[in-house]
């Protein structure tokens, strides 16, 4: 007796279609699985058996022979525990009814028979869904994030007595879905700008910074509220639209990050420890999974400390810096994530802290400081749009009893900068102004006479290089677009340039 039931692997963020065959034979009872799998899927084979008996259905007592197809991908994870265990169940006549091959199965089995959540879900369901599939069973604790998907139905279950009884037509369960049309609801965070006293130059930079998602470098001594702002910037940042979440929610997702909550929608903030390897920043593994460049997409990366990180893991960063993605490469094959995130980075000036510092005395000595600031490469240094000097906070900030900007009066400002973007560039594909790349600097960043007279000082003065020159001007259209000015005026070009002179202040 055959039965064929579809499901689903992964492989990045990708999913894959996948035929479990199932043939119970005569002969020496027997159960073997055979295409591939990796060993979770292995093991399987005592959580079927035992979910089967403890469902109150009797187990085939046979040669049962279980092929993942196609035989040349390798499958991997839990996911393929359900379609076996309904695989048996079919080809054994327990469950009569045909299952169509529009219908996709995924579950993880526990040993009483429940159904419990499985890690990328999310991404199989769109995958299946782009394949023409009609209907995805899932686990129920898989459903909220799901459940938003238009196009296909969403099926949950929670254990194996009811999925049988379903596949019966003994009773029905009512596809999932997930009202998200007022996907946008106004967030509640515990932080907000209006306690940052003083400071308005750091202010003005990561505003700039938020406007058109630039990384920037918050370099100045202890206590003067790098860490501080940096911590505040999620609460200036637009909201995620539903596009973004499904793709950030994917991420998170095959990372098993979710813990049965729907839809993402906030936007990340990752703040990784100084002792993170390659692989927890970049990604990787012997089964690839998404680093920390990745579940940053489309929110701050913020490196704390950042000349405390070893030199080999932020030199990780320049790629996707640059592309917005990160290509693994493993000896199963090339896989490709996300990474558009904003880097927000924090440091101090020298290894004692204070240099330049007026109230304090640096005690390091200039072989000393030369080697903390030789921590940060000059080509990870240039990918930085907006390098600003912070300045300890005066004590007249900290009594001064005026209400400061809050966090929802600059994010209009920066929603306002952003909606200008969106149009303008609606029709090449990107959404912001640090994603500007080649000809279209030159279409959308065009500058005045002066303002090129002003670029070539600073350009000869600075020693500035091609990418540098375009990340000026990348800042100048944010800042313009801050303002609402349809062109880049001298003040803007101006107001980008200080923005990169820290590099030929302090590294030489």
């Amino acid at each position: 007796m055959l039965s064929k039931i579809k499901t689903c692997v992964l492989y990045g963020l990708e999913g894959y279609e996948i035929d479990v065959e199932t043939d119970l034979s005569g002969g020496l009872p027997n159960f073997s699985i055979v295409g591939l799998p990796d060993i979770s899927i292995k093991e399987s084979k005592e959580r079927v058996r035992s979910a089967v008996k403890n469902s109150g259905y009797s187990f085939p007592v046979s040669r049962i022979t279980v092929n993942l197809a196609p035989a040349n991908l390798k499958k991997e994870g839990s996911q393929i525990d359900l379609p076996i265990a309904v695989g048996i169940l079919a080809a054994s006549k327990i469950i009569k009814e045909k299952i169509g091959n529009k219908t996709i199965i995924i579950g993880e089995l526990s040993l009483d028979g429940k159904i419990t959540a499985v890690e990328g879900a999310l991404p199989m369901v769109i995958s299946m869904r782009n394949n023409n599939f009609e209907r995805i069973i899932i686990p129920e604790d898989n459903k909220e994030e799901c459940g938003a998907i238009e196009g296909i139905e969403v099926v949950p279950v929670n254990n194996l007595i009811r999925l049988v009884e379903y596949l019966n037509k003994e009773i029905e369960i009512d596809p999932f879905k997930n009202d998200y049309e007022k996907f946008n609801q106004l967030e509640v965070f515990n932080e907000d700008f209006s306690e940052i006293k003083g400071q308005p130059a750091m202010k003005r930079a990561v505003e700039i910074a938020a406007a058109g998602m630039h990384n920037v470098l918050l370099l100045g001594s202890p206590g003067s509220g790098k860490t501080m702002i940096a911590r505040r910037i999620p609460t200036i940042l637009p909201d995620l639209t539903f596009e973004e979440s499904l793709e950030v929610t994917k991420i998170y997702s095959i990372s098993g990050l979710l813990s049965g909550k729907g839809l993402i929608r906030k936007r990340p903030f990752r703040s990784p420890h100084h002792t993170s390897s390659r692989v927890a920043m970049a990604g990787g593994g012997s089964k690839p999974s998404p680093g920390e460049v990745s579940l940053a997409h489309y929110g701050v990366l913020f490196l704390d400390e950042i000349p405390e990180f070893p030199k080999n893991v932020l030199e990780v960063l320049r790629q996707p810096m640059e592309d917005g993605k990160i290509s693994i490469s493993r000896a199963n094959g090339s896989f490709t994530f996300p990474a558009k995130f904003m880097l927000v980075a924090a440091m101090n000036p020298c290894c004692c802290g204070y240099l330049g510092d007026s109230t304090h005395e640096c005690t390091c000595t200039q072989s000393q400081i030369d080697k903390y600031l030789g921590k940060i490469s000059g080509p990870l240094l240039n990918r930085i749009d907006i390098q600003v000097e912070v300045s300890p906070v005066k004590y007249e900030d900290l009594k001064n009893t005026n209400e400061e900007e809050s966090s929802s009066e600059i994010k209009k400002r920066i929603i306002n900068a952003r909606n200008i973007q969106k149009e303008r560039y609606k029709e090449i594909g990107i959404i912001t102004n640090s994603e500007l790349s080649g000809r279209y600097i030159s279409k959308y960043c065009k500058t005045n006479s002066e303002s090129e007279s002003l670029l070539k000082s600073a350009f000869e003065t600075l020693g500035l290089s091609a990418r540098a020159y375009n990340k000026i001007l990348k800042v100048a259209r944010t800042i313009a677009d801050l303002e609402g000015c349809e062109n880049i005026k001298t003040i803007h070009v101006a107001e980008a340039i200080q923005y990169r002179n820290l590099d030929r202040k302090y590294w030489r």
